[in-house]
């Protein structure tokens, strides 16, 4: 569980980083509260919008997972949505069209660590 602890605080961390980006294009040229502005600054919310959006899925079915299913499956699935979502916004901010990888790489850590949940959940239950 210490393992998929340490990945919990890192997918923070990946948030943080992302909130800064968005931060930093949004510069002295885009008052707050606006929500648009420049290219860059649209394509760094929208990073940090869609990490958001994910993350209600991955904390929550990474920590069943960990404790219903095993906790190393639970880490790697999270070290993977990770890497993800660093390809995600590395692509998104350069060429929003070439997003799909990074994107699709954490989906589908999503969908397994829902996968292994729902495996260990029942399992418990039978």
């Amino acid at each position: 569980m210490l393992t998929v602890a340490l990945v919990t605080l890192i997918i923070l961390l990946q948030y943080n980083y992302f909130t800064i980006q968005v931060g930093r294009a949004r510069g002295s040229e885009i008052k707050a509260p606006a929500t648009s502005g420049s290219e860059l600054f649209d394509r760094r919310l929208r990073v940090q919008l869609n990490t958001l959006e994910q993350l209600i899925v991955t904390l929550p079915a990474m920590w069943i997972c960990a404790y219903f299913y095993r906790a190393d499956a639970a880490a790697i699935l999270g070290t993977i949505f990770i890497v993800g979502r660093f390809l995600y916004s590395s692509t998104y901010v350069k060429d929003p069209s070439k997003r799909a990888p990074g994107f699709v790489i954490g989906f589908l850590a999503n969908v397994l660590l829902i996968l292994a949940s729902l495996w260990g959940v029942i399992s418990k239950l039978m």
